[in-house]
């Protein structure tokens, strides 16, 4: 009898080594119950996510047969080449350098009136320039040339009494103020409507009032025929009462308010005016660079150096 008990009685390294291997085992049954169903709901969960993925790649991929079907051809909308954006010339397929000149040409306060000067501008390629120009839009008094009269070579020669008749009958037009006028009075001379008589007046308070006939000819999408035809009617008969900045003494923010000055030329009139202490005459802002020389005198008329 003691020699069965033998066969099952275990001392206390070997009910140790029995109690580990039960626990192993109960470890493994775990595992294999609640580990590992896991990991196939997480690989279920990554077929889930390249199938989203293939999925955004078949549409990319369909985009760009579609474009490849119109012939790789942009979408573009009709725009004013005057205002085009460095975003708008980067879509357009223009250069930095092509960009930068029609920025500057408009900083200058010059505007694009046709496809030709748009590309003496930029100095676009011809191939470019034929691509985007159908989309150039200008206004109605560039686009539509003044109507000739087919009956020209049928004009008769009026006679010297006639002449003199038509002379003495008419009557003097009554000049009046520039300064004054309002944009109802403006719409009575042909070729002016309500939006650009809008925008004469909008000018003119801009500048505090005109103080020379020339800034007239400077109101955006104003034809010099037209501005002629103003200025025969309408004269500066008062000047507007405006006090001259001194250019050593004067704020960032009044320098900028000047119509002729943007915020880069501003800084470097304030720049050069920080290296040279003080501004002695007003002459010397044209040795700063890239000041634009021919509005000179027009800023002549807000800036003084004292």
């Amino acid at each position: 009898m003691n020699n069965f008990k033998s066969h099952f009685w275990f001392n206390k390294s070997q009910r140790n080594g029995i109690f580990f291997l039960a626990l192993l085992i109960i470890i493994l049954q775990l595992t294999s119950i609640f580990i590992i169903p896991l990991f196939e709901n997480n690989s279920s969960l990554n077929n889930i996510e390249l199938n989203k993925f293939d999925k955004q790649i078949d549409s990319l991929k369909q985009i760009k047969t579609a474009e490849k079907e119109n012939n790789g051809t942009k979408k573009i909308y009709p725009f004013n080449p005057s205002f085009i954006t460095d975003f708008k010339g980067y879509q357009l397929g223009m250069s930095v350098d092509e960009i930068d000149r029609i920025l500057k040409h408009r900083a200058d306060g010059k505007y694009i009136n046709s496809a030709k000067e748009f590309q003496d501008v930029t100095k676009i390629s011809d191939s470019l320039l034929a691509e985007i120009s159908p989309y150039f839009k200008f206004p109605d008094w560039i686009k539509t040339p003044k109507n000739i009269p087919q009956n020209k070579k049928n004009k008769t020669v009026a006679k010297k009494e006639d002449i003199t008749s038509i002379k003495t009958t008419q009557t003097p037009i009554k000049i009046k103020d520039l300064n004054t006028v309002t944009a109802k009075q403006l719409q009575s001379i042909n070729g002016i409507g309500e939006k650009l008589s809008q925008r004469i007046i909008s000018y003119r308070t801009k500048l505090g009032g005109f103080l020379i006939e020339q800034q007239l000819y400077e109101v955006y999408y104003l034809d010099k025929e037209v501005a002629d035809k103003i200025l025969k009617q309408f004269k500066i008969l008062s000047k507007p009462e405006i006090k001259k900045l001194n250019v050593n003494t004067a704020t960032f923010k009044e320098v900028l308010s000047i119509v002729y000055i943007d915020y880069k030329l501003t800084k470097s009139i304030f720049e050069y005016r920080d290296q040279v202490a003080e501004i002695q005459s007003l002459e010397e802002l044209k040795k700063i660079p890239d000041f634009p020389l021919d509005n000179f005198d027009r800023i002549a008329l807000y800036l003084e150096a004292k």
